[in-house]
């Protein structure tokens, strides 16, 4: 009877070891845009919800170095940079196709509407480019996702650009290159938008040409040239701020998008106990909000945890 006992708690404690080393740590979404960043930052979305611990940037990259090793932070790389180079050159083909028309900069408050026709003409050129740069590019995203993720199931499925493509191809069909598009693509969307359009309102109504930054707050007779510079200025930063704030909005179509990217394709990271199968990106989208968890990920220094159960879908 007591071998028995030893065998069964010597079998469960190899049951526990296992998890533990299985388990992912957590990285912020800030470390999106380079590919060891982008891979850290994958860990945080497919981590157990559970998890009730905090981990920080630094600690995430130390312990993919401790198990993988250095080349552990670049993996899925070459996909990644094959994806940025594609959306460059696609951006770029389609602005000598399809050149763009000149746009004046108008500050005069009386030239609202002008102005308000020229950032909507220009906006709707920014978004179709994005579009079309976004849909050709997402099938590397995808691959990228892919080869990231594999870090939680010590797994080998996705090791090369060419022999994904294949592999994805024969299990999913062309339709598993796009799975995470519309979510991206709503984003990208949204964020074009909303910074556009948040950024000319706060240019046309907020920001004075009459202001002057001389010493004393000389006129427009003293010093004209000073007055249009530091308005031109503050102009030049507003866009760069509103896209901060804007992107943080729009952080759960990318969360929604890259959870999708990898939900289901037969790497342990997309199926339970890490992740839920999800029906659709609006199913995840819901499942996600019912969690408290479109924002998990966002944080560059903290993990958001759901005091929710990790798997109460409907």
């Amino acid at each position: 009877m007591v071998s028995v006992l030893l065998r069964q708690k010597a079998h469960t404690d190899k049951k526990e070891a296992s998890k533990r080393e299985q388990t992912p740590l957590a990285l912020g979404n800030m470390l999106g845009s380079m590919a060891p960043r982008v891979r850290a930052g994958m860990e945080e979305r497919i981590a157990e919800c559970g998890q009730r611990q905090q981990g920080v940037a630094v600690g995430a990259a130390k312990y993919i170095v401790q198990v993988d090793g250095k080349i552990g932070l670049f993996r899925g790389l070459s996909p990644r940079l094959m994806s940025n180079a594609l959306s460059t050159v696609t951006r770029g083909s389609m602005k000598k196709v399809f050149p763009p028309d000149e746009i004046e900069q108008v500050s005069n408050k009386d030239d609202m509407k002008t102005s308000l026709r020229k950032v909507v003409k220009e906006t709707s050129y920014e978004m179709m480019m994005q579009c079309v740069s976004r849909m050709l590019a997402h099938p590397l995203h995808v691959i990228s996702m892919r080869c990231m993720v594999q870090f939680v199931g010590r797994e080998a499925k996705y090791s090369g650009v060419l022999s994904s493509i294949g592999k994805i191809f024969k299990e999913e069909g062309l339709l598993g290159f796009f799975v995470g598009l519309i979510p991206h693509l709503l984003g990208d969307v949204v964020f074009l938008w909303g910074c556009n359009l948040l950024a000319h309102f706060i240019n046309a109504y907020l920001v004075d040409d009459s202001v002057s930054d001389t010493p004393g707050g000389l006129g427009n007779d003293q010093n004209p040239g000073s007055q249009f510079s530091q308005a031109l200025a503050i102009r030049s930063y507003t866009k760069f701020v509103m896209g901060i704030a804007v992107s943080m909005l729009t952080y759960p179509f990318l969360l929604v998008g890259d959870l999708m990217a990898v939900n289901n394709c037969g790497l342990q990271a997309g199926l339970p106990p890490y992740s839920p199968v999800f029906k659709s990106w609006i199913h995840c989208w819901k499942y996600l909000s019912v969690q408290g968890q479109l924002f998990r990920g966002s944080s560059l220094l903290f993990r958001r945890v759901s005091s929710g159960s990790c798997f109460a879908l409907e």
